[in-house]
């Protein structure tokens, strides 16, 4: 049977070229690990849920956790505990420091063997980033990102800390975990002593390489010591810093053969610092992007090795795997887009996967706001115990129209229940504004979304009318109707706007406008951003083309310490473009707090010219006038697109309202604002699961 593609959709149903079920031999390749053997080599990585510090946080989490291991990962590691009360991120965090904190973690650990799994607690001490007033490191050094200057350890401070690592890792073997992740990566504690840049100190703990090791070879051997043989240690290891001044290769390996004979089991990858300047897991990184990084401490040590960062897939993870480029795969927020991830691997079915997109915007932005993390892919994710999707009591007769992320969501969340769902699509295609979103550069994840979403529409046997416009005699035999008929583009009033020079960002990325060599847009939030970075992208590198990645961000593989001697590869944008906003107000500050870097240093590096509290004051042949602080001037432009905010589109919704009929309003036509996947799909999800 070859790839079947529903009518009117370019989404496949299955892999191209895949006939029957995809299977993965080295995935499913038990391991040895002293003594235990691990019954494949995919590992659920570590993800704070920001669920550990609430009152029924052990109850969320359990049930988080017991999913995932139900699917069969070889084991998972929990989000980071700290060792200490100064190690804690915040101060609201619970470290784990006496025999009363051992219940709140007890639940986890019995799901999830209850499960068949195994789970290690991830100790991580933050350091310097803390956010907290009690702050320590190895130096008094501020971090970039930190308004805090951490107090510097003394070196019995360091021999108590040495020593908390090991209480803590043994009251871990008491809560039943299976081991512990020791994290010495992304630039907290430890990785703060192995690196010249945040360690100046001149006594036992710094300077030479055998000092600066010290700290995190001693912490293992210490847990070591406190929980036997039988205990798993995965050593984290920051194999590539991506910060001036950081750990170069040779020392990197010089420390994963220290903690090897310290007595760790595993060494885990962890790729750049919090503080890092590149990318790492981003949608705008590639696939397995740093899998060479790993594959440089192949055969240096004996232990196994764990590949990290934008794995999502099984094919990936397969691949990096039989390339010799580790022993085992760590993926963290796959698991939160899919739970079964595992299960659908190991049965052959990838295509069935709701794969991780590395958008971060319900998981790292949430984490870092402060927030619950979740998925937006699936917004049950972190909520496992609050939204269930339980078989309808009564199986009814619903209709969905409008086939974006809302619909999709809803329409399949229903039909899974058992009810009967006809979903209408007015397009020739399925997915909405996800269909504009796969145009941007950085964003061609989203196939994977309508390839997942396609693939549910058949196994939940929902009908599907695409090319139908409905109508409400369309709809006169339904039980229940739910609108999700998305936005239409709202135009500011301004003079001359009817001139052809001015195009929608609907006509930009989803009809192909022509657009001249020199561009103003109008409006800079998230629309504005992809409309820049698409208009401004030369030669956009293909998701798979590793080497340009590196070479485009200034990351050197030859190098010791992984930077090109010439920086960054410059950027020759192909059109010159201008933004401008109404706000008075820095040009993008609504965008993802963990991406929104990536976009601006994008966008600045071509020279894209960004104005705030610009007043349009008309638009001719000459170009498009602007008033900006006292200054009023023409920009010579050849186009203008107008990003200038959504409306929710109603047409429907208001002539079954003028007939009398009732019907529900979710996504862009419930709330325009940006184009909101995350905001859509939960919505969508949340009715489906409720009708």
């Amino acid at each position: 049977m070859s790839a079947q593609t529903p009518l009117g959709s370019s989404i496949p149903l299955r892999p191209t070229g895949s006939s029957t079920a995809q299977h993965f031999p080295r995935l499913f390749e038990p391991l040895e690990l002293g003594r235990v053997t691990l019954p494949n080599r995919i590992i659920m990585g570590s993800m704070h849920l920001g669920l550990e510090e609430f009152d029924d946080g052990p109850a969320r989490l359990a049930a988080f956790y017991r999913e995932r291991a139900a699917s069969g990962p070889a084991l998972i590691i929990t989000g980071g505990v700290s060792p200490n009360e100064a190690g804690r991120l915040t101060a609201k965090e619970r470290p784990l420091t006496s025999e009363q904190d051992l219940a709140r973690h007890r639940p986890i650990t019995e799901a999830v063997h209850q499960a068949g799994g195994r789970i290690a607690l991830q100790l991580l001490h933050a350091g310097r980033y803390a956010a907290h007033p009690g702050l320590v490191a190895p130096s008094p050094i501020q971090a970039p990102i930190s308004p805090l200057t951490p107090r510097e350890l003394t070196d019995a401070d360091i021999e108590r800390t040495i020593d908390d690592y090991a209480h803590a890792a043994r009251l871990a073997l008491q809560a039943g975990y299976d081991g512990v992740e020791i994290m010495g990566s992304e630039g907290y504690l430890i990785n703060q002593f192995t690196a010249p840049v945040t360690n100046r100190r001149t006594d036992r703990w710094g300077g030479s390489l055998d000092n600066r090791l010290r700290f995190p070879t001693e912490i293992v051997r210490r847990v070591r010591e406190a929980c036997g043989e039988g205990f798993i240690i995965v050593t984290r290891v920051s194999m590539l810093d991506l910060v001036q001044g950081g750990s170069t290769v040779d020392e990197v390996i010089e420390l994963a053969r220290r903690v090897e004979s310290a007595g760790t089991n595993l060494i885990n990858t962890g790729i750049g610092w919090h503080e890092a300047r590149v990318p790492t897991i981003a949608a705008t990184v590639p696939r397995a992007a740093f899998a060479w990084v790993t594959k440089r401490l192949m055969g240096a040590i004996s232990v196994p090795l764990i590949a990290a960062n934008r794995i999502n897939m099984p094919a990936e993870a397969e691949q990096v795997l039989e390339e010799g480029a580790a022993h085992l795969v760590s993926l963290a927020r796959p698991f939160l887009a899919d739970p079964e991830f595992v299960a659908k691997a190991r049965a052959g079915t990838p295509w069935r996967i709701n794969t991780c997109i590395a958008c971060n915007q319900a998981c790292l932005d949430h984490a870092f706001a402060g927030k619950p993390a979740s998925c937006l892919v699936n917004p049950r994710a972190g909520r496992e115990t609050e939204l269930a999707i339980d078989p309808a009591l009564t199986p009814r007769r619903i209709a969905v129209v409008g086939s974006g992320p809302a619909g999709l969501a809803c329409a399949t969340t229903a039909a899974s229940r058992g009810h009967r769902v006809t979903l209408f699509e007015a397009a020739a295609d399925l997915g909405g504004q996800l269909n504009l979103a796969l145009k941007v550069p950085g964003k061609s994840e989203f196939r994977e979304t309508l390839r997942y979403f396609t693939n549910r529409i058949h196994e939940t046997e929902t009908e599907l009318r695409l090319g139908h416009r409905a109508t409400p005699e369309d709809l006169a035999d339904f039980d229940e109707v739910v609108i999700a008929t998305g936005v239409t583009p709202r135009s500011p009033e301004i003079p001359g706007l009817d001139h052809p020079s001015v195009v929608s960002y609907v006509d930009v990325l989803r009809h192909g406008a022509a657009v001249g060599e020199r561009v103003a847009i109008l409006g800079a939030g998230g629309i504005g951003f992809d409309v820049a970075d698409y208009l401004t992208d030369e030669h956009p590198a293909a998701p798979s083309d590793i080497g340009a990645f590196l070479a485009h961000w200034g990351v050197d593989p030859e190098q010791p310490d992984g930077f090109a001697a010439t920086g960054p590869s410059p950027d020759v944008p192909r059109r010159s473009v201008i933004m401008l906003q109404r706000k008075d107000t820095k040009l993008g500050v609504g965008l993802g707090k963990t991406t929104g870097w990536i976009h601006r240093a994008e966008l600045a590096r071509r020279d894209v010219l960004m104005i705030p509290g610009a007043e349009y004051l008309s638009i001719d042949d000459a170009g498009l006038t602007v008033r900006a602080g006292e200054q009023v001037r023409t920009l010579e432009v050849d186009t203008i697109v107008l990003c200038t905010g959504q409306d929710p589109d109603r047409t429907l919704f208001d002539e079954l309202a003028a007939a009398g009929r009732e019907a529900l309003l979710i996504g862009g036509a419930f709330i325009a604002g940006e184009l909101d996947a995350k905001r859509a799909i939960e919505q969508g999800t949340k009715l489906g699961a409720s009708l």
